[in-house]
């Protein structure tokens, strides 16, 4: 919704979108309503990924016409993990995300190794059979997603569906950094990055990260204070930012720590005349 916002102000001729994205991922829905939105506006996306664009900005890049990637240049895997409502819980007593992968892999090893052939049994002692069952639904769904963002410029219906399948479940870790020479032989349209784009995005990533540089206040060994901009999304004149802003207390009793005083949300800049005016961007 905060990238709409932007895009409504745009009033541009060109038909081509250069995107400038640093991501360690999130949700692979709000990738595909990315590209969806961005699909309307243009005809062809230019990807500038000099850092990292990891997971579900790895999906991003899918939908790209073009990835340019240089020497720090990475995507990563695709393969799903989540956080369920009955998975394990940790020391802290906090959720802990379960991989698909993972679970694969145990199974594998169990069906190589014992001489019992159904590790179902055991496995559902540490985790829940609707935790086996949503990893499985969001798998597929992963899948699907990448096929539908590869389909707005890839029309080799196998080659998307070879590059989806090799995505979600050739690499051996989440974090397997994807860099150019990979990206290229996976079949994805890579591109060197000059260095001259590379500078200034290196620049611009300064601004950033001292623009998003965490604010921590302890009061005490139960109670602090978070000021963070976790998410910045600009074109020229109008800049867009998420600023999380909550104290946090430990409940001892429930071995979590629980947010209070929440005032986070959007905020939006714009430029006029030489002035800036920040206000907030409220979305519902």
């Amino acid at each position: 919704m905060a990238m709409a916002q932007l895009l409504d102000q745009k009033s541009t001729s060109s038909k081509t979108l250069g995107l400038f994205l640093k991501s360690d991922g999130g949700n692979p829905q709000a990738a595909l309503r990315l590209m969806h939105l961005f699909r309307n506006y243009f005809e062809r996306i230019v990807l500038f990924a000099p850092f990292e664009c990891a997971s579900a900005g790895t999906m991003v890049a899918l939908g790209c016409d073009e990835i340019h990637m240089g020497a720090t240049s990475f995507l990563t895997a695709v393969d799903t993990s989540l956080k369920h409502e009955l998975s394990p819980v940790d020391h802290g007593n906090n959720l802990v995300s379960v991989s698909q992968d993972e679970v694969m892999r145990i199974i594998r090893m169990w069906k190589e190794n014992s001489t019992v052939q159904n590790p179902y049994p055991e496995i559902y002692k540490y985790l829940h059979p609707l935790v086996l069952g949503s990893l499985d639904r969001s798998s597929s769904l992963s899948i699907r997603i990448c096929r539908e963002l590869l389909g707005y410029h890839m029309k080799d219906k196998k080659r998307a569906e070879k590059i989806s399948r090799d995505l979600n479940s050739s690499y051996p870790s989440h974090s397997y950094p994807i860099t150019a020479k990979e990206a290229s032989r996976l079949g994805l349209n890579v591109k060197p990055l000059s260095d001259e784009v590379h500078n200034h995005l290196l620049q611009l990533n300064n601004l950033y990260s001292h623009m998003a540089q965490p604010l921590l206040t302890d009061f005490d060994q139960q109670n602090y204070h978070n000021n963070e901009i976790c998410n910045i999304i600009e074109r020229d004149g109008v800049q867009m930012y998420y600023q999380v802003d909550k104290d946090w207390h430990y409940r001892t009793e429930e071995r979590r720590w629980t947010s209070l005083n929440d005032s986070s949300g959007w905020h939006k800049v714009s430029i006029a005349k030489g002035k800036s005016t920040d206000t907030r961007f409220y979305i519902r």
